[in-house]
């Protein structure tokens, strides 16, 4: 049979079920990422199983979300991470060194490894062929302990690049392609595998810049073939006996297809509020910008800063607008500085800030009141950026740099015609500064270490098995592609509170409904619900979106459709994640109806629809709980953690 990349890897992994789309499948781990927006949580969770070190070949922990220190909890929760991570046998990179995906590309990356990770931005790995989930943080915990990954065999879906790139248009809009043919959900139980003669071109951060985006696809996974680009990645990062080629066979097929001609692309941004929200650049041209944020994860390399600097270079930004350069790693801000580029760009009058994720995460950076703010970045969820009301618009860096030229958003290919700015060339260079001294092994003994807990780190709410019957009032009906910032906010007031459970359910839901707390405080103990639409949970794999809700008493979650890694989330901290059996009910029910479900046990157990009463509306619905045998179990025992130590 031939094979494509993504079967190869799966295969290679594969500990039970069959490569059948839909079925679950186990797979072998051997390498897991955690950041420390989800890390704690981890970290929390190993404590509560009684783990004592890891099994993993590698598992990194990276400090990159909370850096904004304006108390003691995040320095307390930084000593946490540290001396949990040499505890348990973990990396540990510091704050200031850099973004996750990126610093693991450059140091732990590996062609043929499966990677999971408590960031739904792991896929980025799948850029050097590797197989990269992101994942609810408990089942990444599970994977250090050497417990399978368990997931539904996705459909591949084979994307075919033709053609080259032409001037002006980058691997952001590659993906800002995809995004607009398929939008946020066209990914959802897929993995994407691009294939195709368009990738000869494509360097290992392009790839990236693709792969990592493949989160607001809704993919389960993004892989690229590791091919010449891989060996010169890795080359450069002095990790050249690390290589593997991996190519799918001549003659490997794919469950669904598509075509992109690189050579047709134009520059394309996405506008408020949504990934999914894309326009070529041209169609929204001449608004009026006052921030420009250039770094994160989407855009991580080398080239995506020094293209700007090299555009900057003996010019100045527009003076309304302030140009925000957020680094993606400490090797990337000396390469940048050795090179010239940052000089160029602190002369056009940047802003250079940590290497760190920052404002993507609403850590800073928070644009002004009305006022739009072009970002690199790779999500616009609405207020996510940490103003509410926010006009955030995703775009390349030559987009993102000619509208801090002009002032307005701006089609980068205008600076050559109307500017008579040329292009730049930039080629990626062979040597570099490479550092490695800023990720810190762990210690062979972790027995010894001390783990430093502040006042602010709370351990994780127990919870209970599921329940026979549940009573109570919808407290929340929301529509389509609710996000987990909607749910569980990220941002400098919220995050600190991510090791305290009690604090950060204080802030659930307050997005969209700010009375929600306090609501659903009084039925904390009796059980509440929440109705939504399609795509519920998109976004963030962050946990708290889940364990907050289970905290105040969310018991069940009624949805047209769930994102794969918050429905995991929600099945391992035991609320009922329910689907519409018809769409069509979906509009029966409001906000404040009681609803009934009754022989939950039975029907879960089984796997038959569930009836569920409006006593409000004296009607009945049916409900459905799609279940893997796995998922079944972990849900009856009232979610992952009372599962696992119901197993010793």
């Amino acid at each position: 049979m031939f094979k494509n990349v993504a079967q190869k890897l799966i295969e290679r992994h594969l500990l039970s079920g069959k490569m059948v789309s839909g079925e679950e499948i186990g797979l072998k781990v051997d390498q897991t990422l955690t950041q420390d927006a989800t890390g704690t949580m981890v970290m929390l969770e190993l404590d509560a199983m009684g783990v004592k070190r890891v099994k993993t070949e590698i598992s990194a922990q990276y400090v990159d979300h909370n850096l904004v220190q304006n108390d003691f909890r995040n320095a307390d929760d930084h000593i946490f991470l540290q001396t949990s991570a040499a505890k348990y046998g973990i990396w540990f990179s510091p704050p200031g060194n850099g973004v996750s995906h990126p610093v693991h590309m450059e140091r732990f990356g590996i062609p043929g490894k499966l990677l999971i990770g408590s960031d739904s931005h792991t896929c980025a790995a799948g850029s050097m062929g590797m197989l990269a989930i992101g994942s609810g943080g408990f089942e990444v915990a599970l994977a250090m302990t050497g417990e399978p990954f368990y997931i539904k065999m996705p459909k591949i879906f084979g994307v075919k690049l033709t053609g080259k790139l032409p001037k002006w248009v980058s691997a952001k809009d590659v993906i800002l392609e995809m995004l607009r043919r398929h939008n946020v959900d066209g990914g959802v139980e897929k993995i994407i595998e691009y294939y195709g003669p368009g990738l000869g071109e494509l360097t290992a951060m392009d790839r990236h810049v693709i792969a990592n985006m493949g989160a607001e696809l809704g993919a389960t996974a993004t892989v690229f073939p590791s091919d010449h680009q891989t060996q010169v990645f890795l080359k450069q990062q002095k990790r050249e006996k690390d290589f593997t080629e991996i190519k799918a066979d001549a003659g490997a097929t794919y469950d669904l297809h598509d075509e992109i001609d690189l050579s047709q692309l134009e520059p394309l941004i996405a506008c408020p509020s949504s990934p999914g929200n894309v326009v070529p650049v041209r169609e929204v041209a001449g608004r009026e910008v006052f921030q420009v944020m250039i770094g994160s994860s989407a855009n991580p390399g080398l080239r995506d800063f020094a293209i700007p600097a090299l555009i900057l270079k003996n010019l100045r930004i527009h003076p309304r607008i302030s140009l925000d350069i957020n680094p993606t790693s400490r090797q990337i801000l000396e390469n940048l500085t050795e090179q010239g580029h940052l000089m160029a760009l602190i002369q056009a009058g940047a802003r250079i800030h940590q290497a760190g994720c920052n404002g993507c995460i609403g850590m800073g950076q928070a644009p002004a009141t009305d006022k739009i703010s072009l970002r690199t970045v790779p999500r616009n969820f609405p207020g996510r950026s940490g103003t509410k009301e926010d006009k955030v618009y995703l775009c390349s860096p030559e987009t993102a740099v000619a509208s801090a030229i002009a002032g307005v958003i701006t089609d980068p290919r205008d600076l050559e015609k109307k500017m008579g700015i040329q292009y730049p060339h930039f080629v990626e260079p062979t040597e570099i500064l490479i550092n490695r001294e800023m990720v810190y092994p762990p210690p062979k003994e972790g027995t010894h270490v001390e783990v430093i807990r502040g006042p602010n780190i709370q351990p994780l709410p127990q919870m209970g098995p599921l329940k026979e019957r549940l009573e109570g009032p919808v407290l929340l009906k929301l529509g389509d592609n609710i996000s987990t910032d909607e749910i569980s906010p990220a941002g400098s007031k919220v995050l600190p509170f991510r090791s305290n459970i009690p604090e950060i359910s204080k802030f659930t839901y307050s997005g969209v409904d700010e009375t929600f707390y306090k609501r659903a405080m009084e039925y904390q103990k009796t059980g509440s619900l929440v109705v939504a639409g399609a795509n519920y949970g998109q976004g963030s794999s962050r946990e708290h979106a889940a364990l907050a809700p289970s905290y105040l008493g969310v018991r069940a979650i009624l949805a047209k459709s769930y994102a794969r890694i918050h429905r995991s989330n929600l099945v391992n901290f035991g609320i009922l994640p329910l689907i519409f059996a018809s769409e069509g009910d979906w509009k029966g029910i409001d906000q404040g109806d009681v609803l009934v479900i009754e022989r939950i046990l039975e029907s879960v157990k089984s796997g038959k629809e569930i009836p569920v009463i409006n006593q409000t509306k004296k009607k009945t619905i049916q409900m459905k709980c799609p279940l893997t045998v796995h998922e079944r179990e972990i849900l009856l025992a009232g979610g992952l953690i009372n599962f696992m130590l119901s197993r010793k």
